[in-house]
């Protein structure tokens, strides 16, 4: 991934009527949190790609900078 140019925003989608306005991954069911759970349970990324073969290793890292990203947000919404 190191010097590959990638938004999250490109990858992460988010729509009202689609998984309760979850963010997903491409507008797909799978969510930003399933994909994150999955990796929080002790997944690593080659298992969760064979086990969803419709992800790519973009999508996870899409969940992870999503992740990050909403972590900077947080922090700076509670030091306002």
């Amino acid at each position: 991934m190191k010097g590959d140019i990638m938004a999250y925003q490109d990858v992460i989608t988010i729509q009202p009527g689609k998984r309760d306005g979850k963010p997903c991954i491409r507008n797909m069911r799978i969510t930003v949190y399933d994909v994150l759970g999955w990796m929080a349970a002790g997944m690593s990324r080659q298992e969760i790609l064979n086990e969803y073969p419709e992800l790519k290793m973009t999508d996870l890292q899409a969940c992870l900078e999503f992740a990050a990203a909403r972590e900077r947000l947080l922090k700076n919404l509670s030091a306002a």
